[in-house]
């Protein structure tokens, strides 16, 4: 099959219509067709075989994942999600697995109202390049720098659950039988916090996207907002399977350095934590205290009101 016949085959057309799309696939570029008084927010990430996934990924959980990855950046300015772009790049064309790929891309893309608008295929070693656009109200978008001392530190979901699944995919651990799918799928379909994070705006001071590991990505938002933070490592939210499958050690490392939980991070000034609970309650998301931004520019964990110290900090491109 030709680059165009694969396009029209399997990606030209589908997704959800989107009025504010003037001209989408089949042209040089695309038009689109902003809402007035709103900002642009524009995301990009790129999956390299054997880097961010293994070959032998289902490639329906690609396509879902290589969409739902950049979402959750969307998720984290609080920005609704419009319009995006996707750079595909494949030794070969095998049509089987182009379509289960397509029909991943597309369960996310239809449930989260994003249209496909454009993009390019190519021959090459397998990746994957997705660039989304969102809207936000104007003023009214979440960033990394907006914590101040005082305000307190939210998490939503749970923690460490996508690392262990990669360990199970790796084999480099065994979990009990009951738990093994429901821990490889929080690896391989995560939730991006989309609605969750539109309810942040105007009540959150920060926010990010947890997708390196908790004390990574914190440490961008204290470096961005010139501030500290103390976490109380006993308020990490762990689900059930990870507290029954490992350590109670072991799933304290895997909530605070594992990565791709793609939960949302934020800070809420305490005259917002009433506004805040109304919020996310209305929006159907689980969210966890687990700490407060101080003066300084330390990150301080405790356990239990002593020191505690965490053996990693989180992934790293380029190490």
């Amino acid at each position: 099959m030709k680059e165009f016949q694969l396009i029209e085959q399997y990606f030209q057309g589908r997704g959800p219509l989107r009025k504010d799309v003037v001209l989408g696939i089949g042209d040089d570029c695309a038009l689109l067709k902003p809402a007035e008084r709103k900002f642009l927010a524009i995301a990009c990430d790129t999956l390299v075989e054997n880097t961010h996934f293994f070959p032998d990924m289902p490639a329906q959980a690609l396509g879902y994942k290589a969409l739902v990855v950049n979402l959750s950046d969307l998720a984290a300015m609080g920005a609704e999600p419009a319009w995006m772009t996707l750079a595909l790049t494949l030794p070969e064309v095998d049509e089987a697995w182009v379509r289960d790929f397509s029909e991943g891309f597309f369960e996310a893309a239809d449930y989260y109202g994003i249209a496909l608008v454009g993009g390019d295929t190519t021959c090459g070693p397998k990746s994957i390049t997705v660039t989304v656009q969102g809207l936000v109200p104007e003023g009214a978008a979440l960033t990394r720098h907006g914590a101040k001392n005082g305000d307190w530190i939210y998490v939503t979901g749970t923690l460490g659950d996508s690392a262990l699944g990669l360990d199970i995919l790796r084999g480099t651990v065994d979990v009990r039988p009951e738990y093994r799918q429901a821990l490889i799928a929080r690896h391989y379909h995560p939730t991006p916090r989309v609605l969750a994070g539109q309810s942040l705006r105007k009540l959150a001071s920060s926010a990010i996207d947890v997708s390196d590991g908790l004390l990574s990505d914190i440490r961008h938002v204290l470096k961005a907002s010139g501030c500290g933070a103390m976490i109380e490592v006993s308020d990490l939210p762990l689900s059930q399977g990870l507290k029954d499958c490992v350590s109670e050690e072991q799933a304290r490392q895997y909530a605070l350095c594992g990565g791709e939980d793609y939960e949302l991070l934020f800070t809420v000034p305490e005259s917002q934590k009433g506004a805040l609970q109304t919020a996310l309650n209305q929006a159907g998301v689980r969210f966890t205290c687990i700490g407060q931004i101080s003066a300084g520019t330390q990150l301080k964990l405790k356990l239990h009101g002593e020191p505690y110290e965490a053996t990693f900090t989180g992934f790293e491109h380029f190490k």
